[in-house]
């Protein structure tokens, strides 16, 4: 069971953080304090939901806290904008200070990886150890938003059922090079049934503001400036190429790399045995027991 806990993110924007089991106990039956939390950050479009795999198995060793950030899930929507990277970062750092979580490891996916790694560079004595997961460095320009875009717009919105939902992601998609089962259920997880069928929950605007960030502007100045542990998590399948992800690594001062192989973008979901190995490793070896 996941436990709602609201956060109050930058400029006063309601976030929705979810915990994931009890905090492990020590042998007194006191929270284990010397145990470092982790912080899951999803991607664009995502939710907290999407890491509810990886939170349980966290959950069983260390504090897990899977938070909706601004424009997804449960989190408010504010329909002026604020959907830059400085507030993504911000609300990360609220959800860290205000659930006594830091100094924390934080696993991001995609836009949620960004975030952590920002936040691991604004913020060291919040963060312990980042797990960068799919997230390019460069920037993808202006033709990249424009795809997108084109993408969403061959969405079949409203989708009838949710079986619809997963049929499309997962198989008839025409980005899709083949079928995977595992994207129709991820993007099952960000629609929401309305009067005439499911629709997305958030709003596609606030997702190319989103985007923005990393359309015009490279990150690479950030990633040299994180100085905890942090792994680089590739889908061999995905738009990250193995030159780009080691290159990262490389600039990392304590960078490290991993690969899953038969995943895309998506790794967490893609191959969840292999991701969680890589991951588990990781934080046995940056973080204290």
């Amino acid at each position: 069971m996941a436990r709602r806990i609201d956060v109050t993110g930058s400029g006063g924007v309601r976030l929705a953080a979810w915990e994931f089991a009890d905090p492990p106990k020590g042998e007194a039956g006191e929270s284990a304090t010397d145990s470092t939390a982790v912080l899951l950050l999803h991607g664009l479009m995502g939710r907290a939901s999407h890491w509810a795999d990886t939170a349980r198995w966290i959950a069983g060793r260390r504090r897990a806290v899977a938070l909706d950030q601004r424009g997804h899930g449960h989190s408010e929507k504010p329909v002026a904008g604020g959907y830059g990277q400085q507030e993504y970062v911000a609300d990360a750092a609220a959800a860290v200070e205000q659930l006594g979580l830091g100094p924390v490891a934080v696993v991001g996916h995609a836009m949620g990886a960004l975030t952590a790694w920002q936040l691991a560079a604004e913020r060291p004595d919040l963060v312990r150890a980042v797990v960068i997961s799919d997230m390019r460095a460069c920037a993808l320009g202006e033709r990249s938003q424009r795809e997108w875009e084109e993408w969403y717009d061959s969405w079949p919105v409203p989708f009838a059922t949710l079986a619809d939902v997963r049929k499309w992601f997962g198989e008839d998609d025409p980005r899709l090079e083949r079928p995977r089962a595992s994207r129709g259920e991820f993007y099952a997880e960000v629609m929401t049934e309305s009067a005439d069928g499911w629709r997305p929950v958030f709003s596609r605007g606030h997702m190319v503001e989103s985007r923005e960030a990393w359309v015009h502007d490279a990150h690479w100045d950030e990633l040299a400036r994180v100085r905890c542990p942090a792994l680089v998590v590739r889908g061999v399948d995905s738009d990250l190429g193995r030159a780009e992800a080691q290159e990262m690594v490389r600039v990392l001062p304590r960078g490290r790399y991993a690969e899953v192989p038969d995943a895309g973008h998506l790794v967490h979901y893609d191959q969840p045995e292999t991701w969680r190995s890589a991951v588990e490793e990781f934080l046995a070896s940056a973080l204290p027991a």
